[in-house]
């Protein structure tokens, strides 16, 4: 049997991979919210947070209702993705202008 089959230490870039997603997703912000009357929470990356704020004020919503409005047109799309997904179209808009 081979020594990774054993059980051995991940090879260098594999290690390196799983360090580097570790990374990021300790980088995350996660927030608690009430969606149509449910509690959930949201993680996002900082820099995303800070796009939805501004999303949010732009549109005179606090950020639970912006969040709501994306979260009622996300058409099946993971919350946190269609978040994102929102907040890179406004900073897109806003560079734009």
């Amino acid at each position: 049997m081979s020594p990774s089959a054993a059980g051995a230490a991940p090879s260098e870039p594999a290690a390196r991979q799983f360090c580097e997603v570790s990374h990021v997703l300790a980088g995350l912000k996660k927030r608690s919210l009430v969606l149509a009357g449910h509690a959930t929470s949201l993680a996002l990356e900082p820099e995303f947070w800070a796009a939805l704020e501004a999303l949010a004020a732009a549109r005179s919503l606090s950020l639970a209702g912006q969040v709501a409005a994306i979260d009622a047109a996300r058409a099946g799309r993971p919350l946190a993705s269609a978040c994102r997904l929102a907040a890179l179209a406004f900073a897109a808009e806003q560079a734009r202008h």
